[in-house]
């Protein structure tokens, strides 16, 4: 097998280039799976259904109805429904009901093998399942809105989102968690990779900089009316105690318009991202968790926060997308704290009781804001809980299925008013006694080919493609990124992108050369929104005649190197577009860059390549009698099965590469404790687990930087698909809760 090793350990190099001097190849036991299949799934996504469409033509909403005890009705009929649209009863012409729960229950994950039973230490997530678009069932955006959340709610909300990734979170679901006051980063992305959305759940945090303060309710100065709100506080504090009457009105005045500025940010935050949800499939949810916003200030309703909810509310009427709200105060009582500076003659005076009926006025008004946005969009506000996670798991009950109602309109429906859009008011009604219907309240007459123009600039095709949560495209696209670490260089990430030339639109050129143009656009992004490295380039593809054929079978790869200086997460996201053809692809990858210095046990990235076994003995023959030390496998090897594609077929053998690092040697011996695991696992479900094994680290001069490899036979019975090969290592000599670190890489396995 020594060839073979070398033959692995090679493949490694290629991505990280740093050997350790005078090291030896750490080699565990060759494995094979069993002639066995996987279990089938026979879950299978919802339908696809246009939810909600305004045109000329037809206009379709979506309705929700419900029992006493708030549970789903799915069994009426058209005739069981009346719709109007401002006031004016509507024929209903188009009916029907869209369940978004599976045919069959889904087969639960299996988790990642525990290598000794008797370990208490934590174990690493399993590797995620990649969901298509056909895949999604559920699409929920969970937004914290850290310019309005106080420091008290913040511990309950990251609560409630753990308990949801932990819990509540089902296959076939597309999530996000997203922050208000943060930009687009790694983690501001839909996804169905826990690791990206647990990452995300660590950077929620208090924000100094929004409306809200330390607790739910500013503190009471001494001989004041009581603030407003905790803007009031803020503005108290920074003004100082030298202004009375025109001083206060004036403070009165910046607390208004500061608190009314934040909330206008926290609609255009969520407008942008229902502008994002527009373009992905399945029941598409936006879950708000806020201290709430007032519509109104003390003198007369906030234009700039009706207008910016007005303007939410079409849109997300016309992306499908409906909003539920929840308080994440709690239940609040009203009355006096501990921190409150409330004299004694004030409460016997009444003075404390007018200070305690402002402070009640701001609850009802903020969570008032809170209402308004759900019901406009079909969702429903929760207030008053002090257990979020149960408010979120009323959210998801929701979402299991909603009736569609569709009407031709009338032409004056389009017609402008004075040069304006109207807007139009919609009911839905249910005629049976003890039924709730919950719909969208309304539109603007705007028919749906003039609210969303197409995409027509080369760069607005490349920024759509560059922003999709999924690998998409007409450019079909294969992206691979690794970390590595270096002891002088340091961390890396390096990534690989195939690009299949066969949707490439070649021209042939007077001397037989195929030529053919591509934008590409790379970027990568850390967790904040800060790019890190980008690269935007248009590249001519020239290929002689002799040479074409093979480069249609092998494909173009193009290679990404950003070095990290910080750990952290990243996300690297690519789009590329032919130039003939304007035909756009698009591909994305996150990870997670451990930070190296901390000691702990850590995996390099997993490189992994398939191979023919009768090539590789042929390969292994002719060296033996040419008595030469080159490897004629790495030559014979199928392009498709090599590390950047990792497209197999049965009966190959699967070899894997990568780098232990932080390894604790035993004090006195210096003798390492290392075993390791194999998994195989398909659509989240165990396939093939292998025997804990011990690694041996030979001769290796850098404890720190271990370099291993191996390899396992695919079974000729497996079911083709994708899959994930799992690598699991324990060091029993490192502190229990550090003793397990795992790395994982996908493949698609071929008949």
């Amino acid at each position: 097998m020594k060839r073979r090793s070398s033959v692995i350990l090679a493949l490694f190099c290629l991505f990280f280039c740093a050997p350790v001097p005078g090291a030896q190849q750490t080699r565990p036991a060759d494995q094979s799976t069993p002639q066995k299949d996987a279990p089938k799934d026979h879950s299978k996504p919802a339908k696809e259904e246009d939810v909600v469409r305004i045109s000329v033509t037809l206009v379709q909403v979506d309705a929700v109805v419900t029992d006493r005890q708030g549970k789903p009705v799915t069994d009426l009929k058209s005739s069981d429904f009346e719709i109007y649209e401002d006031g004016r009863k509507q024929h209903i012409t188009n009916f029907t009901f869209v369940s978004t729960q599976p045919e069959a229950p889904p087969v639960p994950a299996v988790g990642v093998a525990k290598p000794d039973p008797k370990s208490k230490a934590p174990l690493p997530p399993g590797p995620p399942v990649r969901l298509r678009p056909d895949q999604v069932r559920r699409t929920i955006a969970l937004v914290v809105d850290d310019l309005g959340l106080s420091f008290e709610s913040t511990a309950s909300v990251r609560d409630a989102l753990k308990k949801f990734v932990d819990q509540q979170m089902q296959p076939g679901d597309l999530v996000a968690i997203i922050r208000t006051g943060a930009g687009m980063g790694a983690l501001q992305q839909f996804t169905a990779d826990k690791r990206q959305l647990y990452a995300a759940i660590e950077r929620v945090r208090w924000n100094p900089m929004g409306r809200a303060s330390t607790s739910a309710f500013a503190p009471i100065d001494s001989g004041s009316s009581g603030p407003r709100s905790n803007a009031d506080a803020r503005g108290r504090a920074v003004q100082g105690q030298g202004e009375e009457s025109l001083g206060g009105s004036m403070r009165e005045t910046e607390s208004d318009f500061r608190t009314e500025i934040y909330s206008v940010g926290t609609l255009g935050a969520l407008n942008f991202i229902v502008r994002g949800l527009r373009e992905l499939p399945g029941r598409k949810s936006v879950i708000l968790l806020s201290d709430g916003f007032r519509l109104y200030n003390r003198e007369q309703s906030s234009l700039r926060v009706i207008e910016s909810l007005r303007r939410l509310t079409d849109l997300a009427n016309r992306a499908s997308v409906v909003v539920y709200t929840i308080d994440a105060r709690g239940l609040q009582t009203i009355m006096i704290k501990a921190e409150d500076a409330v004299t004694a003659s004030e409460q016997v005076n009444g003075r404390a009781d007018e200070i305690l009926d402002a402070r009640r006025q701001e609850l009802f008004d903020t969570q008032q804001g809170l209402q308004y946005l759900a019901q406009e969009t079909g969702g429903f506000g929760i207030r008053n809980s002090n257990d979020l996670g149960r408010g979120i798991k009323r959210v998801l009950d929701d979402q299991r299925g909603y009736y569609l109602l569709g009407y031709v309109p009338d032409y004056s429906t389009f017609k402008l008013d004075r040069g304006q859009r109207k807007f139009h008011k919609i009911s839905v009604k249910v005629k049976t006694a003890g039924l709730n219907v919950r719909s969208r309240k309304g539109f603007y007459g705007i028919p749906e080919e003039v609210a969303r123009p197409a995409r027509r600039t080369p760069a607005q095709q490349v920024i759509g493609a560059l922003m999709s949560p999924f690998t998409s495209g007409d450019v079909h696209l294969k992206l691979t990124s690794l970390f590595g670490h270096d002891p002088k260089a340091g961390s890396i990430v390096r990534s690989l992108l195939h690009i299949d030339p066969r949707d490439l639109s070649f021209t042939v050129k007077p001397d037989g050369s195929h030529e053919a143009v591509i934008d590409l656009v790379a970027v990568t992004f850390t967790d904040n929104g800060r790019i890190v490295q980008q690269e935007g380039r248009t590249y001519t593809l020239k290929v002689d005649d002799r040479h074409f054929a093979e480069l249609m079978q092998r494909g173009f790869l193009y290679t990404v190197n950003v070095p990290v200086k910080k750990a952290g997460a990243y996300q690297l996201r690519v789009a590329v577009r032919d130039s003939e053809s304007e035909r756009v692809g698009s591909a994305n990858q996150f990870i997670e860059v451990p930070d190296i210095g901390k000691k702990r046990l850590t995996l390099s990235g997993l490189v992994i390549s398939g191979a023919d076994p009768a090539k590789r003995r042929t390969a292994q023959q002719a060296a033996d009698q040419t008595a030469t030390d080159k490897e004629g496998a790495v030559e014979d090897a199928d392009p498709l099965a090599g590390p950047s594609m990792r497209i197999v077929r049965r009966g190959m053998e699967l070899d894997y590469a990568f780098m232990i690092y932080n390894a604790q040697p035993e004090p006195k011996t210096n003798q390492l404790q290392l075993e390791y695991q194999v998994l195989l696992l398909k659509d989240g479900r165990q396939v093939f687990t292998g025997k804990a094994a011990p690694i041996s680290a030979g001769q290796v001069a850098d404890l720190n930087h271990i370099p291993a490899s191996g390899g396992l036979r695919l079974g000729t019975d497996l079911e083709p698909g994708e899959y994930v090969l799992q690598v699991i290592v324990t060091d029993k000599l490192a502190k229990e809760k550090y003793r397990v670190a795992a790395q994982w890489m996908d493949f698609e396995l071929m008949k």
